[in-house]
């Protein structure tokens, strides 16, 4: 009996000094590094466990020990654009290889419903649009929609390439974007869309930003309850951006601001200030591109007005870009559906930079 009981803590020991590699999901067969860049792999597996990480630009092998909170980071150097490659993680109990991934620009695209809104969701030229989306050097990557009241480690969604498929339900500013860069430089274009129809940017926005100016709680207090999304402060912030911010990436494309009308004469503060913050999280100064939002009739005389010049005034931040949509789009839909000429006018900007 006391020799059965030993083998089975031996099994039992086995079989719970290793555990899984995982990885988080923004890590994925066709998804796309930052090209030229110091790129951070992570993940979790057993405390103390090693394996090895291959990269298959380089045909290099590193060797990684997960720490004692059972989280493993490393840096990796990417090349010029380019490939497809494999990244191929081998441990004890399992091993995980990525396939078709890319080397090239990463773009994070964030905002409310005008970033949100795909072909289907109905643009000009909607049917040649689609039909033309064949472009195996795009990448899409879609946040689920997700809330947390702190910040969170992994998010929902799955890399895919540029199809007439995928792209029809893929926000359809970031397509034309990526297209327009994809066709100047010919470099690959990943694109992850974190996006909430209706939000107002305190949901966007860290909880240390509104502990260190009080005058922004305030301010958010005049955003009026949503059925169509959570109106908590930074709420959306930490279930769909804080858990990318180790993800190297190019900069970001913005387009919001139709819910911040109640409260628009303090958006610069708080935009200027989330932007900020950001940029602390990925400890990097990316560029941070806008869109300004249309001449749609709010509601008060001069709402809309009020944000837009608040957009604009935003541009005293230090690599920002904002492009404007009054003159294609019109005062009677609050989604235009030239988003072709929002991308293009995004992409100028990012190539003239």
């Amino acid at each position: 009996m006391k020799t059965k009981l030993f083998l089975l803590s031996v099994l039992t020991f086995i079989q719970f000094s290793y555990a899984d590699i995982s990885l988080p999901q923004i890590f994925g067969s066709d998804m796309v590094l930052q090209r030229e860049s110091e790129v951070y792999l992570y993940g979790w597996a057993a405390p103390g466990e090693t394996f090895s990480i291959g990269t298959g630009w380089d045909g290099k092998t590193i060797e990684v020990k997960t720490g004692i909170n059972a989280k493993w980071r490393v840096p990796v150097n990417t090349p010029a654009a380019g490939g497809p490659f494999e990244i191929a993680f081998t441990g004890k109990n399992n091993s995980i290889v990525l396939k078709n991934v890319l080397i090239g620009a990463v773009w994070l695209c964030s905002g409310q419903s005008n970033m949100e809104w795909s072909a289907n969701s109905g643009i000009d030229n909607k049917v040649e649009e689609i039909k033309n989306a064949d472009h195996p050097n795009i990448r899409f990557f879609t946040v689920d929609k997700r809330t947390s009241a702190t910040a969170q480690e992994d998010v929902s969604g799955d890399w895919e390439v540029s199809s007439p498929e995928t792209m029809a339900d893929f926000s359809a500013v970031a397509y034309f974007f990526a297209r327009r860069v994809q066709e100047e430089l010919n470099i690959p274009v990943g694109l992850i869309d974190a996006s909430w129809g209706a939000s107002c940017a305190e949901v966007w926005t860290p909880e240390y930003v509104f502990d260190e100016n009080p005058e922004l709680l305030e301010s958010h207090n005049l955003i009026q309850a949503n059925p169509w999304v959570p109106s908590e402060r930074s709420t959306l912030y930490n279930a769909m951006i804080a858990p990318l911010t180790d993800f190297k990436i190019s900069g970001v494309l913005w387009y919001q601001g139709e819910s911040n009308t109640a409260n628009g004469v303090n958006y610069k503060e708080l935009f200027t200030k989330m932007i900020s913050s950001w940029r602390t999280e990925w400890n990097t100064d990316f560029p941070f591109y806008y869109a300004q939002i249309a001449p749609y009739k709010y509601g008060r005389p001069f709402e809309g007005a009020v944000v837009r010049d608040q957009q604009r005034q935003s541009l005293s931040l230090k690599h920002t870009g904002m492009v404007v949509t009054s003159d294609i789009c019109t005062v009677d839909d609050i989604h235009p559906q030239n988003k072709q000429d929002v991308g293009l006018r995004l992409a100028n900007i990012a190539l003239k930079e």
